[in-house]
């Protein structure tokens, strides 16, 4: 249905009422934890925490998953994901919230019936309006991030560790 309303229309705009929103990753800089320490370095070379987050058409929140070290992908993160279980599951049969909608994902994520991303090198006329479309609609994401991290400026520089944070208060 989604790809119907999207072929007729040639917006994702239009088709809002069936997408669960927009997904992507964000790194937030973490000094050097004293555990596992290479895993924490990103593409980057800069220690942080791979956050990925879900928000809606309006640029709000609707997942948070901070759980994973700057060296884990953005796929990695979001297939061990409750978003994917949630939505894999809800299609196979049981509950019935997300199971018609998809989420738009950049080409950091495979595509897959439930995640729409775009093309990556795009020939045809209609495969480069699907891309300016897609980017268009999941920017989203990018704005809510930069909103978020305009608002806790913390995000911008390094953030402690819980352990780190008790260990200076002793």
């Amino acid at each position: 249905m989604v790809t119907l309303r999207f072929l007729a229309t040639g917006s994702f705009l239009q088709v809002v009422g069936d997408t669960i929103g927009a997904i992507d990753g964000t790194h937030v800089r973490i000094q050097a934890p004293s555990e596992d320490e290479p895993s924490f370095v990103n593409r980057k070379g800069v220690h942080s925490v791979n956050v990925q987050a879900v928000c809606d058409v309006r640029g709000k929140f609707t997942n948070i998953n901070a759980n994973w070290p700057g060296s884990s992908h953005d796929s990695h993160i979001f297939r061990t994901s409750q978003v994917f279980y949630q939505i894999y599951m809800e299609q196979n049969g049981t509950n019935g919230g997300w199971a018609d909608g998809v989420l738009l994902g950049d080409s950091g994520y495979p595509c897959r019936p439930f995640l729409m991303t775009p093309y990556q090198n795009p020939v045809q006329d209609h495969q480069k309006k699907y891309n300016r479309c897609h980017c268009s609609t999941r920017s989203v994401i990018e704005r809510t991030f930069g909103r978020l991290k305009r608002r806790f400026h913390i995000l911008h520089s390094e953030v402690k560790h819980k352990k780190q944070i008790n260990s200076l208060n002793k």
